[in-house]
């Protein structure tokens, strides 16, 4: 990759045209004494300095083809790391998807940084269907999350490191099994898992598991379980959004009637 900027001033414009860059590709064009400009995505950048612009296709963030440029393949992984803000690791920072929500707490708003390539839902959450708009539901995504939570929580996740522990018990004879050693909270999280696996049945709850909680991709879930390929992702969509309305039942309806059925000299009340 290429050498660091010799002034803040290049640095901060290569960074700029790194941002545009990825955006799509840049027409290049040259004006009086070597001047250098750059247009694309509605945005034009003048006077880039030649050497600036040589050392970035040599460090192969911007591939030249004539007049015309793109990114390099590894242009979004330095400008993330470039981005990196003062005091976070650089090497981390260029393997995080960090997005700004805003978190409501004790009735106040406030603006929160979250990773969203920690959550095993964050790449279906950005699926799209062939009218463009999202396949996962919010409320999907966010029941998704509130079972892998609940899960994690309750210490469900299988164990792959080796365990040092000695194999005889520590508990001497006549003490308490070991679930009541289990704390309450992780307790209470697996009778939620058990209350979410129910409400969505045996067929639907499989797929869930297996993306939400044991972070199993689309295709490898479709290959163990020998189903059709791009199946899963209707599957768990249905699953997620039968989680959903477990999590949150819709109100009963005002308007719905009822009906029943009554003999033949039934006569309805009037009141």
């Amino acid at each position: 990759m290429m050498a660091p900027c010799r002034t803040p001033a290049e640095r901060r414009l290569l960074l700029r045209l790194l941002r545009l860059v990825l955006r799509g590709p840049l027409s290049l064009a040259q004006g009086e004494g070597g001047r250098l400009s750059v247009t694309g995505a509605g945005t034009r950048i003048a006077d880039v300095p030649p050497g600036l612009l040589r050392a970035a296709v040599a460090g192969g963030l911007i591939v030249r083809d004539g007049l015309h440029l793109r990114a390099g393949e590894g242009t979004a992984t330095y400008l993330r790391r470039a981005m990196a803000e003062a005091g976070d690791e650089a090497f981390l920072e260029q393997h995080r998807d960090v997005a700004e929500e805003t978190l409501v707490e004790a009735g106040k708003s406030r603006l929160v940084r979250r990773n969203l390539a920690e959550s095993p839902l964050s790449g279906l959450a950005r699926l799209k269907d062939r009218t463009g708009a999202t396949y996962f539901a919010e409320e999907a995504i966010a029941a998704g999350e509130r079972l892998s939570a609940d899960f994690e929580r309750a210490g469900l996740q299988p164990r792959i490191t080796a365990s040092w522990e000695p194999r005889l018990a520590s508990r001497v004879r006549g003490s308490a099994p070991a679930s009541v050693e289990i704390a309450d909270s992780a307790l209470g999280a697996r009778v939620r898992v058990n209350a979410a696996i129910e409400a969505m049945g045996p067929e639907l709850s499989g797929v869930a598991l297996d993306v939400c909680c044991f972070m199993k991709g689309l295709e490898t879930v479709e290959r163990e379980r020998q189903w059709p390929a791009r199946s899963a992702k209707l599957m768990l969509r249905t699953a997620l959004l039968a989680l959903a309305r477990h999590y949150a039942p819709p109100p009963p309806s005002a308007s719905r009637r009822r009906h029943h059925w009554g003999a033949e000299d039934f006569r309805p009340e009037i009141g």
